[in-house]
């Protein structure tokens, strides 16, 4: 199972939205379960469950972990494909975010525009990566800061952009020509006291 999968599919996003079928997921992240387990855990009929397990398999969001013999009758055991799941831009490419419309790095939805290209470029580069059985090289620093007023937020932030600006002049490389290109992204943002978590309905 892997631990983060991205959704490029527009009908595998949609099936993977429904209540019922992110319940699924959420219990199969767990382990393996029959559709006689599920049904108890979420309170549908045996063959109700089987029919939206039927369609998240159609899709690859589970999958046959095994079966098993529960008197005279045989269990297809199902697993998640992975324990989370994230649904890319590209389920609803004719609108998606397009951060070179408008640049303003002040701007909180600029900065959503840029993550949900992060999120499409790099779930792209891990399906084509898979295909090709090749790893990714990537890199990601995450931390907080408290910032005790405006002005050192403000001072940060321009320490940060002449630092990472001054990386970036010294090590590109524009005309190696066996050489790769690489997106930076750098963010700053407000740290959510309580981060949202999604209700599950039956």
């Amino acid at each position: 199972m892997l631990d983060v999968t991205v959704i490029e599919d527009p009908e595998a996003a949609a099936v993977s939205l429904d209540p019922i079928r992110a319940r699924l997921l959420a219990e199969l992240a767990g382990g393996p379960a029959s559709a006689t387990m599920l049904a108890g855990k979420v309170g549908l009929p045996r063959q109700k469950v089987n029919y939206h397990l039927k369609a998240l398999e159609r899709h690859g969001l589970v999958e046959l972990d095994g079966e098993r013999r529960k008197g005279n009758v045989t269990e297809r055991m199902m697993r998640a494909t992975a324990a989370s799941y994230v649904i890319s831009p590209l389920a609803l490419a004719a609108v998606q975010p397009d951060p070179d419309r408008f640049r303003d790095q002040l701007s909180a939805r600029w900065l959503l525009a840029l993550g949900a290209r992060l999120v499409r470029d790099v779930g792209s580069l891990i399906t084509g990566a898979t295909k090709a059985h090749q790893r990714l090289a990537t890199y990601a620093l995450d931390g907080e800061v408290r910032f005790a007023s405006a002005a050192d937020r403000a001072a940060f932030i321009q320490e940060l952009t002449v630092g990472v600006s001054a990386l970036i002049r010294k090590y590109d490389a524009g005309d190696a020509e066996e050489g790769r290109d690489h997106r930076i992204v750098v963010a700053v943002h407000p740290t959510l006291k309580t981060p949202p978590t999604p209700e599950l309905d039956q």
